[in-house]
């Protein structure tokens, strides 16, 4: 099943080789659920235990985990084709940025997704989102994407925490599988800004620490990464596969060639 929205470092692309690395298990956490393409196509597990720091993506999630079709009828409302202008769009992204109200602000941010640059997620550091106009020809509603999800989310609990808190719940007969925002492939390039906390060494470190600890009670981690010295050496004690992935977001089109990425499994 394809994720309804666009995401930096999505895996729809890559989930065979996902998919194909998962042990089996009764349920399956995820620290950084981004777009969802690993839980909407993890049919191995009964349930599921989803958690990101973005508020406005767990948000999201729980309201179409709740209200399903009535979401959907609420929200395709914004993508009428006098709203895919650059006008409206910031006039959206403003209103967004002031929102309160949980359901509004929910369906704001997948018309965001579907209309900014590159379907882009980024946030300045007061925690606005400041992505620009895609100037995207025709957008259309996810309606199908957002029905599966609907359907596939009764089985999992969405949760607002970190990687630290969200492994802690770990336990026997669970499969972490961890996508962190990428290491840097160079020494010049900076860490994700996702949400408007940056994710540093330190925390691919201690993600590294925290997924041996796991792996050390019986609890099976799965991580993906840029492949690079840094990530070789903190998954050094794992099984590392490795490939290239096409890289399709990017500032510059000329700059959208292939990454090399890897899957270090913690078994």
């Amino acid at each position: 099943m394809k994720p309804f929205l666009k995401w930096a470092g999505g895996k729809y692309k890559i989930i065979d080789k996902i998919l194909e690395a998962l042990p089996g298990g009764t349920r399956l956490i995820e620290p950084f659920v981004g777009s969802g393409a690993v839980f909407l196509n993890a049919a191995k597990f009964n349930t599921y235990l989803l958690a990101d720091t973005n508020s406005d993506l767990i948000y999201l999630y729980k309201n179409i985990q709740k209200d399903g079709e009535n979401f959907v009828d609420y929200s395709i409302d914004l993508f009428k084709a006098e709203n895919n202008t650059a006008e409206k769009f910031y006039d959206f992204r403003a209103e967004f940025n002031d929102c309160k109200d949980v359901k509004r602000r929910a369906a704001l941010f997948i018309y965001l997704n579907r209309h900014c640059f590159n379907g882009l997620c980024r946030y300045n550091s007061k925690g606005k989102f400041n992505v620009p106009f895609g100037s995207i020809k025709n957008p259309q509603y996810p309606y199908e994407e957002v029905i599966n999800f609907y359907v596939k989310s009764q089985q999992a609990d969405f949760i607002l925490s970190d990687f630290r808190s969200t492994m802690e719940m770990a336990k026997v007969g669970d499969v972490v599988y961890c996508d962190p925002p990428y290491a840097p492939l160079t020494l010049t390039s900076n860490f994700s800004d996702y949400t408007q906390e940056p994710f540093g060494k330190n925390d691919h470190r201690a993600l590294a620490k925290t997924s041996i600890l796991l792996k050390s009670k019986g609890i099976p981690v799965i991580v993906s990464n840029h492949d690079t010295d840094f990530t070789r050496g903190l998954y050094a004690s794992a099984t590392v596969s490795n490939f290239d992935v096409q890289r399709f977001i990017s500032s510059k089109g000329g700059n959208r060639g292939k990454a090399p990425e890897l899957i270090a499994s913690f078994l």
